[in-house]
């Protein structure tokens, strides 16, 4: 990396969502869930002095029953860095949230663990949205294998995003 402030010089790419690629450094980066399943579409973050990968955040759509006809909301699925890589997550929440709204998205969220805080995504403006009822995806006549971590999440939703009921959230995290 540049002596320069990390964030600085990092790039933004877009990325293939295929096993050698987004999908490969999720599950080689990643340090709870490698697997990913469901993502449409992914960014990237590039350190220009290796050319190499050092982030990815992988998007998708939410489960079945949370996705609306129209498309319009999305969730990032998963995001994996390089450890001592600062800041490339809060990018990749950034550049996740302009790219679906570029593409017509009206909502985005994601999900964190109990003991992560969410540092990153507030850096990137994204609103905790409380917690998750938590759960496995298996429903009758739908089977699924066991979830990892059944266990409820923080919400985070994008600033911006408009909620199903009309609501709009703004970064102070109240809804207009």
């Amino acid at each position: 990396m540049s002596a320069n402030w990390p964030g600085e010089r990092l790039l933004l790419r877009p990325i293939t969502v295929r096993r050698a690629t987004a999908l490969g450094f999720v599950a080689d980066t990643h340090r709870r869930l490698p697997e990913v399943q469901g993502a449409m579409w992914g960014v990237s973050v590039i350190d220009p002095d290796s050319n190499a990968v050092v982030g990815v955040a992988l998007v998708g759509h939410p489960s079945r029953l949370q996705t609306s006809p129209t498309n319009e909301h999305l969730r990032v699925l998963r995001v994996a860095v390089r450890d001592g890589v600062p800041h490339a997550c809060s990018m990749l929440y950034a550049a996740c949230w302009r790219a679906g709204r570029a593409m017509g998205c009206v909502r985005m969220d994601t999900h964190t663990h109990l003991d992560e805080p969410g540092t990153s995504l507030v850096a990137a403006g994204w609103i905790d949205g409380g917690l998750t009822r938590g759960g496995e995806h298996d429903r009758k006549g739908r089977p699924r294998k066991q979830a990892v971590d059944a266990k409820p999440k923080h919400r985070w939703w994008a600033p911006g995003s408009r909620l199903p009921d009309g609501r709009v959230l703004t970064r102070e995290g109240r809804a207009s």
